[in-house]
């Protein structure tokens, strides 16, 4: 699941959409309800795309762990943390990711966890990212096919640039020794 650009922020319910950057902070969009906000640098912002969850051997991506319940519920929204008691969301948890760090892993981490994923769900963002041979860095056999079916580019001849024209050249000292008048002018001055 590709999280970038997806933020949550401090004191603000729900995740925001990252819009632009301003001078002293973010402009950032609810998914909520689609209000647009200034998010400053003096508040806490988190991106979803750099939360990691804690297992026993090491930390798994969010988006790790939002492919696994998008491949559970399918795309739908998951258990409700805020009417599910915290064994439930535990257990729930350990069908996804068995391996969590049952000790570092709070309630609240679970509760937020996946309250920000049918948050996404509800609003169609919970899809499965496909990973490309490009990305992973294997081909595939249906890569050399398409590659062989495709015609060969033919090689385009680079034109030589145009040799850059050099900048007028000061002119020689006057009479009164000073340089011409149009190369020491400032602004404002004669």
């Amino acid at each position: 699941m590709n999280l970038k650009g997806i933020l949550a922020i401090a004191g603000h319910p729900g995740l925001f959409k990252l819009v632009s950057q301003m001078k002293g902070g973010l402009v950032v969009e609810s998914l909520t309800d689609g209000r647009r906000m200034p998010a400053y640098t003096t508040q806490r912002v988190l991106s979803l795309d750099e939360i990691s969850i804690y297992t026993e051997a090491e930390e798994v991506r969010l988006s790790v762990v939002f492919d696994s319940i998008i491949d559970k519920e399918g795309g739908k929204p998951a258990i409700d943390p805020k009417n599910a008691s915290i064994d439930e969301l535990r257990a729930y948890l350990a069908e996804i990711l068995p391996t969590y760090d049952r000790e570092r892993v709070y309630a609240s981490d679970i509760k937020k966890l996946f309250g920000w994923y049918n948050d996404l769900a509800s609003k169609g963002l919970a899809l499965k990212e496909e990973t490309s041979a490009e990305e992973t860095g294997k081909a595939t056999p249906d890569d050399a096919d398409s590659d062989a079916a495709k015609p060969a580019k033919k090689p385009t001849a680079k034109k030589e640039a145009a040799p850059k024209k050099s900048a007028p050249k000061a002119s020689a000292p006057t009479s009164k020794g000073k340089v011409a008048a149009t190369m020491t002018r400032k602004a404002g001055k004669a």
